[in-house]
């Protein structure tokens, strides 16, 4: 007799729109998740409040909060300085993913491109890190070392294994792009087949994560409501994400017909959307409350400069992109801008608090506490209370100076809704920006970008230019 495939076998899929996975399942875009959805038991997920962008892998794989792993963005602020570092450096998280115990257990697993999460040589199986990741943050890596050497000879690279910003695109790089992505989901599902087929696995995961890229690019052409919104491209290729969705669906298919009587869990972890939000103004916004104040360090200039240079690169055709690659690595290179780290770019010594990286779509605010900070001015308690207090209220009052409309749907201290020793790992506070507000996405089909007006009678008028290379969120 032969050896079943698994036990349990995981599907994920990354960063998919759930509202599109259901009506394409029921309008048989998605025969085979419209089959598992009537056969199977079905619940909806919900993500990390606050941290959606980097804390759901984590999250999922630990069990535990992001105050008990200490992880929420890919560039966090070392605690007790005001250094940024890069948590994969440290491993991401301190905490076993479920998977270590399962394998301490005797349990035979095979884990297969879990965004965010490193190797671990010694699992009693097999895993794969980065083969087709969308955050690729170690490189691709697989224990025991003979499986890279056999996934590099089978499988080659991922086809689509390019950088994800960028959307100014013609309506055949668009067509190029999801073409390499459908290619790279059929050989995410052949290289799941050749190790699932080989069988006696406990516990066996695979996560699709050619849906994260999609969103990310190609948002705009699926929305007919975003600002950037090309009528003209989609007469040309089409809805981007039906295809890609609909491969992913054919590729889970085909990987479950070959599971046996393996019980099967699908999970739809992240989801994907418009990315509105004014996160690139938070910084200046607290300037003008006087909250924090700016450091006239000349690192600062550099370190704007680079920021405005990266977008305009971002902001280039793909076709004239490709040209200057060459130039663009040398000097990358000679500047070694991706190994910089960003820095503070506020004077600690006068400043209340600062802006913090948490992604785009919910903004991070560290209180520049006495006692926590090196140079902390806020004394903690009722003080630093009262402070948050008036803070929140002045956030909440700037509007959309096109519309009129509150910028900032609501602020959350995030220990209302954590607690775990790794709290100060974490922004003190959470802005999430108003979604009926269209800002984010300002690169408009003509490739204009329109200036976007934050006002209150605090700050009377802010304004910037978006320079995020991507529409979807």
């Amino acid at each position: 007799m032969s050896t079943p495939p698994a036990k349990i076998l995981v599907l994920a899929i990354d960063a998919a729109n759930p509202v599109l996975l259901q009506a394409w399942a029921n309008d048989g875009t998605l025969p085979n998740l419209h089959a598992l959805m009537s056969r199977g038991l079905v619940g909806n997920t919900r993500s990390i409040d606050g941290f959606y962008v980097g804390s759901t892998w984590p999250t999922f794989y630990t069990g535990v909060t992001p105050a008990r792993h200490g992880f929420h963005y890919l560039v966090q602020l070392k605690p007790g300085t005001y250094d940024f570092y890069r948590p994969a450096d440290e491993g991401v998280v301190n905490c076993d993913p479920f998977w270590r115990h399962l394998s301490r257990a005797g349990r035979r697993v095979a884990i297969l491109d879990v965004p965010l999460s490193h190797i671990d040589p010694s699992l009693n199986g097999m895993q794969i890190v980065e083969w087709g990741s969308h955050d690729a943050v170690y490189g691709f890596h697989a224990t025991p070392s003979h499986v890279a050497d056999m996934v590099h000879s089978r499988f080659g690279a991922h086809p689509a294994n390019s950088s994800c910003d960028g959307v100014r695109r013609t309506a055949a790089e668009y067509q190029a792009f999801i073409d390499a992505l459908i290619r790279g989901v059929r050989a995410k599902a052949n290289l799941t087949k050749y190790f699932l087929t080989q069988g006696g696995w406990d516990f066996f995961m695979q996560v699709f994560t050619e849906a994260h890229c999609a969103g990310h690019q190609c948002w705009h052409l699926h929305d007919v409501h975003h600002p950037a919104h090309s009528p003209s491209v989609v007469s040309a290729i089409g809805d981007p994400l039906r295809p890609v969705y609909g491969a992913i669906d054919e590729a889970i298919g085909d990987v479950i017909a070959d599971a046996g009587d393996a019980l099967v869990l699908v999970l739809v972890a992240h989801g994907m959307s418009y990315w509105y939000g004014a996160n690139f103004l938070l910084r200046d916004i607290l300037f003008r409350l006087g909250v924090t104040q700016p450091n006239a360090d000349r690192l600062s200039v550099l370190s704007n400069l680079f920021e405005s240079t990266r977008w305009v690169w971002r902001s280039l055709p793909a076709s004239i992109r490709g040209q200057l690659e060459p130039l663009h690595q040398w000097l990358v290179r000679r500047s070694g801008s991706r190994e910089t780290l960003p820095t503070l770019e506020v004077d600690p010594r006068s400043s209340y608090c600062f802006p913090v990286s948490n992604g785009l779509a919910i903004g991070g605010i560290r209180l520049n506490l006495a006692g926590r900070e090196p140079q902390g001015i806020l004394k903690p308690g009722a003080v630093a209370e009262a402070f948050c207090d008036q803070l929140i209220t002045d956030l909440l009052a700037i509007v959309d100076e096109r519309t009129g409309n509150a910028l900032v749907q609501r602020v959350t201290r995030t220990a209302e809704l954590y607690n775990g020793e790794k709290l100060n790992h974490l922004p003190d506070l959470l802005v999430q920006w108003n979604d009926e507000v269209p800002t984010g996405s300002t690169i408009v089909s003509d490739g204009v970008s329109a200036k976007v007006k934050a006002r209150s009678p605090k700050i009377g008028i802010v304004e910037g230019v978006n320079g995020y290379g991507r529409t979807g969120e």
